[in-house]
């Protein structure tokens, strides 16, 4: 019985111990949720010229005895003073002749890893503002996009900014190295230059919409559900109510002209193509790609910023956003999904895709 006794205590103790932790994580919480919302990000820039210099370092200090290396690490040093003077008297010639030094060209790599709400467009709208605040016409911006499409509206906005680099003069390039369709495609589409690999998927300029409905399952079941609208074409389809012919067709126009606009778009940007043979909803691996000329050159995204690491100053900027306090305690699967589900009617109900 004394076991029993001290048992139950020291169960009980624990207990009151977790309610106590339980009730002091929930407090924080709600503390952390009051606080005024400061920025919610940060951009984040490397240099990959240096990182491609470092690693270059790297591979050498291993293959390379310790004579060789040395030879090698001085040669390069002396390689490194000579263009540095080359480049000190360009610019003295230049700034006695123009009054300005040119600089050497920069080029910025974004990456854009699209859903089927185009999520990523609210850190690639902060990259864009930051890139600009310092890019002029001799740079470049890459987007290492990849994206099978989603929503139409969402990858509008996408496509909106990258329109926003074109717009002040700045050479854009869409690097493919998966997938650049649907809505992918029509952000891809806006470039100066895309490049793609070998066995990217592109294409896809199409439409599409699903609407699951219960109707005949629910009037089997004696349940009704009551539809009401105001405006003729406030709904054409449901997912619960029963279904017109008039409603069909209706959705039908709407369809078939958010594909009209679709077209129009891509033809806007890239007017090499032949749209009558490519806006059927079909998709091509890159070299075929390249014949339909939905793009211009086969090449890895790897191989292009390398290139560009040999003659640019390179900088990779990101957009890393703050986690949240939830986030930190490990509940952030639950928050997640419980957005999931407020926002469940608004993706299968009456939502048009590119496809």
């Amino acid at each position: 019985m004394e076991f029993l006794a001290d048992f139950g205590l020291f169960f009980a103790k624990a207990i009151t111990l977790v309610i106590a932790v339980l009730i002091l994580v929930a407090g924080v919480i709600a503390l952390s949720s009051k606080q005024k919302k400061g920025p919610s990000g940060h951009i984040d820039v490397k240099n990959l010229t240096d990182e491609f210099k470092e690693l270059v370092k790297d591979v050498k200090s291993v293959i390379l005895d310790k004579e060789a290396l040395k030879k090698e690490t001085k040669a390069e040093k002396q390689k490194e003073k000579e263009e540095k003077q080359a480049k000190k008297a360009q610019a003295k010639s230049e700034q006695q002749t123009t009054g300005e030094a040119e600089r050497q060209k920069r080029v910025y790599v974004l990456d854009f890893d699209g859903d089927i709400k185009a999520s990523a467009v609210d850190s690639l709208r902060e990259e864009i503002t930051a890139v600009l605040s310092m890019a002029e016409p001799i740079d470049e911006v890459v987007i290492r996009l990849e994206s099978a499409g989603g929503m139409v509206h969402s990858y509008g906005l996408a496509a909106s900014q990258l329109a926003r680099i074109k717009e002040r003069g700045i050479p854009l390039t869409i690097a493919v190295d998966k997938v650049a369709a649907s809505g992918g495609y029509m952000m891809a589409c806006i470039a100066d230059k895309i490049i793609a690999a070998p066995f990217a998927i592109l294409g896809s300029i199409g439409v599409v919409a699903q609407v699951p409905n219960f109707h005949r399952l629910l009037k089997k079941n004696d349940i009704d559900v009551e539809v009401l609208t105001a405006g003729e074409y406030k709904r054409t389809l449901t997912m619960f109510g029963e279904n017109t012919q008039k409603g069909r067709q209706k959705f039908l126009e709407d369809l078939e002209d958010t594909h009209v606009l679709f077209k129009e778009f891509v033809t806007e940007h890239r007017s090499v193509i032949n749209m009558e043979e490519i806006g059927t909803g079909e998709v091509w691996f890159g070299r075929r790609a390249k014949d339909k000329q939905l793009i211009d050159e086969i090449k890895t995204s790897d191989e292009y910023i390398l290139e560009q690491v040999h003659q640019s100053d390179v900088f990779h900027v990101s957009y890393e956003l703050k986690k949240t306090l939830p986030e930190k305690l490990g509940l952030a699967a639950n928050v997640a999904i419980d957005r999931l589900l407020l926002k469940w009617w608004d993706q299968i109900n009456q939502t048009r895709f590119f496809h």
